[in-house]
C-alpha cells in the first residue's frame, strides 16, 4: 500500500489536489487525469533503458515524472485506487493488433473496479490508463456501446476465452481491441516474461518504434516518430515534426513528457535514432511509390 504522503504526490502529479473517499465520482475523476496527464509510451524500450514493471517501481515512475506502457500505467494506477479504498482486481487481458486474431496471452493487464451502487448492488467497471488512445473513462463491465468523445467503444462476451470480456476500440483506430479472462491475478511475476519480450527481444513491436499516446475529452494524440496524428470528432490530422526542437515542445506541451531522466546529449541521440528510422521509412514509401 502507498503512504499517504505518496497518495498526495500521485494524484498531484494527474492534477488532482485533494484525497477523497472511494466513490464512482471519484473514480471517473481520477481515471480521466490519469489518462490526460499520464501518456502510454515506448521511449525506454526504444532508447534500451526499460523500466521494472514492479509496482512499487511503477508508482515510483509517476512520482517521478516519468511513465511507461500498460504493466507500469495500469499497476501504479492499481495501486493508487486499492490505498485509496477501491475494490480492484487484475485480469490477464490480450490486444488484439489490427490484421490478427483476438487473444488473452498476459500481453496485457486488466483492471476492473467493484463498487456498491446507490441500491448498494455491486457494479464493475473496466477501468483502464494503459492502453493509450482509450478509454478516457471507466466503462460498466455490461454488454454495451459507450461513446466517449470522438469514440465509441462495444463491450460484449468474449469468443476465446469462457465467461471473459471484449472491448472493442472504435475502428478505424490503433487496436482492434482487447479480449479479458475473469479469473483475478494476484503476482505481477504473471506479466514478466511478457514485459521482458517487450523490453528485449528482437521481435519486440517497440525495439525500433518511438510511440507515445494519450487520451482527452475530445480525442486524442499520438506521436509516431516523427509523425504527430491529433484524432478529433471531425477526423484525424497527421503533421510530420521536421526538427528535434519542435518534436520536444510537442513530447512536452502536448504529451506531458519532458524526458526527465535524459540528459541533453541523450534526447539528442533520440532524436537522431527517430528521424533515422523515419527517412528510412519516407525513402521505402517513395520505392515502393515506383514500383507501382
Amino acid at each position: 500500500m502507498m503512504t499517504k504522503e505518496e497518495i498526495q504526490a500521485y494524484i498531484n502529479r494527474i492534477g488532482i489536489p485533494e484525497i477523497q473517499s472511494p466513490t464512482k465520482s471519484y473514480l471517473f475523476e481520477l481515471h480521466k487525469a490519469h489518462v490526460k496527464n499520464i501518456p502510454w509510451q515506448t521511449i525506454d524500450i526504444f532508447a534500451g533503458n526499460p523500466a521494472s514493471i514492479d509496482v512499487s517501481e511503477s508508482v515510483q515512475l509517476i512520482l517521478n515524472h516519468r511513465s511507461g506502457y500498460c504493466f507500469h500505467l495500469n499497476g501504479a494506477f492499481s495501486s493508487l485506487l486499492r490505498s485509496l479504498g477501491y475494490r480492484v482486481s487484475w485480469h490477464r487481458a490480450g490486444v488484439q493488433p489490427l490484421g490478427e486474431e483476438p487473444r488473452v496471452n498476459s500481453f496485457h493487464l486488466g483492471l476492473t473496479v467493484s463498487l456498491a451502487n446507490e441500491q448498494q448492488e455491486e457494479e464493475k467497471w473496466i477501468i483502464d490508463v494503459g492502453l493509450g488512445d482509450m478509454p478516457y473513462e471507466p466503462i460498466p463491465l455490461q454488454v454495451g456501446i459507450f461513446e466517449q468523445g470522438p469514440f465509441k467503444y462495444k463491450v460484449r462476451e468474449s469468443n476465446v476465452v469462457k465467461n471473459g470480456w471484449r472491448l472493442e476500440h472504435d475502428p478505424p483506430t490503433s487496436f482492434v481491441g482487447v479480449d479479458f479472462a475473469p479469473e483475478v491475478v494476484h503476482d505481477i511475476e504473471e506479466f514478466k516474461p511478457k514485459h521482458d519480450f517487450y523490453s528485449l527481444s528482437a521481435k519486440s513491436p517497440w525495439i525500433n518504434l518511438f510511440l507515445i499516446r494519450h487520451r482527452h475529452a475530445t480525442g486524442s494524440n499520438e506521436l509516431r516518430g516523427c509523425i504527430w496524428s491529433k484524432r478529433e470528432i471531425d477526423g484525424v490530422e497527421k503533421i510530420e515534426l521536421q526538427t528535434k526542437s519542435q518534436w520536444l515542445e510537442v513530447l512536452g506541451d502536448i504529451f506531458n513528457e519532458h524526458l526527465v531522466n535524459y540528459s541533453n546529449q541523450e534526447q539528442d541521440e533520440l532524436w537522431k535514432r527517430v528521424q533515422k528510422i523515419h527517412e528510412d521509412w519516407k525513402k521505402s514509401k517513395q520505392g515502393e511509390s515506383h514500383l507501382t
